[in-house]
């Protein structure tokens, strides 16, 4: 018989109580995350009353055939209307507006995987229900398994203080687990614009030892180069690639950062004028044995690509890792039970930093 993880309370996923509402339903936003909301609520016969959108992106245009409309508006036209947040965001002001939509309407912020896969939903946590409590047991501290649980909850009914409750600052994952030194060797995959390399050096007076920083985006890759020429770092190297299990080439999706996405060049993918054929490497390529005590992973859904690219190297140099668990919805068992395969004595922490839906929740890694 299948069960729920012992963690988890929601036992209905926000598709289920859409469906039964009799209130209107409203999109808040446009982009490709409202696309794929749509598509979920069509596959599951959810009707969609409007989208609106914040006043200042109102401008009398329509997306995917609705007319965008000021919430005002929509709720001067529809009443007492059921929100459906369908846009990420982390910054403050945007949080404070979700916050507010939430005191005033029923909202969700229904979770579809950013890189594909599998819908989280109750059947995805029943399948996967010994995995995810594996996971559960495996996290180092009452914090993380207060997030890991937090998570699945979010992930599955769309509400919003499950994100709210549970939310800690970056500062606290580099106070808790990354605890950065004057001598790191720093490995960064996905490195975009450098601004993980500037967070780090925040903390270390500027010093390293070395910096190895992949980006797979080639006008992303040309402001990590002009960022990094301007900051006149040496003992760095910069590697125009994405990360992943071995070299080669594969098909990347380009959309400016997190609609980014690889695939194998022998899949069938639609082509379009973002795709285009890129390198990719792994950690043990590139590095060739040499040293890497601080690792962060954030590559659009191609993580356990990039960790079996990185086995040796983690295997030897036990370093400090950051790592993105929120891409695909496998990723929350899959990663963590990876690290446990490679390194028995892992020991895995979990935060959330602010963020809208469940993005930027990352596991911490650390050794011993």
């Amino acid at each position: 018989m299948n069960r729920l993880p012992h963690f988890v309370t929601e036992t209905e996923s926000v598709w289920d109580q859409l469906k039964r509402e009799t209130r209107p339903i409203a999109l808040y936003g446009m982009g490709d995350g409202a696309e794929k909301i749509l598509r979920v609520c069509a596959q599951r016969e959810i009707p969609v009353a409007g989208i609106f959108a914040s006043d200042e992106f109102v401008r009398g245009h329509s997306f995917a055939g609705y007319q965008v409309k000021k919430r005002s508006e929509l709720e001067q036209e529809l009443g007492d209307f059921v929100a459906v947040i369908a846009f990420a965001s982390s910054r403050s002001e945007v949080l404070e507006l979700f916050d507010h939509l939430d005191r005033t309407h029923t909202t969700y912020a229904p979770d579809v995987p950013v890189a594909g896969g599998e819908l989280f939903d109750p059947d995805f946590v029943q399948t996967h229900c010994e995995e995810l409590e594996q996971v559960y047991a495996l996290l180092a501290d009452d914090r993380s398994r207060e997030v890991f649980a937090a998570t699945v909850n979010f992930k599955l009914s769309g509400k919003l203080h499950w994100l709210r409750d549970y939310t800690d600052s970056r500062e606290t994952a580099f106070a808790q687990y990354l605890k950065p030194q004057e001598k790191e060797h720093f490995v960064d995959l996905g490195a975009y614009n450098g601004d993980t390399i500037r967070e780090l050096l925040s903390y270390t007076n500027g010093t390293y030892a070395s910096i190895t920083a992949l980006e797979p985006d080639r006008k992303t890759f040309k402001k990590l180069k002009k960022y990094v020429e301007q900051a006149e770092l040496d003992r760095i190297q910069l590697v125009n690639a994405g990360a992943w299990k071995e070299p080669g080439e594969m098909l990347f999706a380009g959309k400016a950062g997190r609609n980014s996405v690889l695939t194998p060049v022998m899949n069938e993918v639609s082509h379009d004028k973002h795709t285009v054929t890129i390198p990719v490497e792994s950690v043990d390529h590139v590095l060739d044995g040499r040293p890497c005590t601080l690792l962060k992973l954030d590559v659009e859904g191609a993580e356990r690509m990039a960790l079996e690219g990185a086995r040796h190297t983690i295997q030897t140099w036990r370093p400090r890792i950051s790592l993105s668990a929120y891409h695909r919805s496998e990723d929350l068992y899959e990663l963590p039970l990876l690290l446990y395969e490679m390194c028995p004595d892992v020991r895995l922490g979990m935060l959330h930093h602010p963020y809208v839906p469940a993005w930027e929740t990352n596991f911490y890694v650390t050794f011993g």
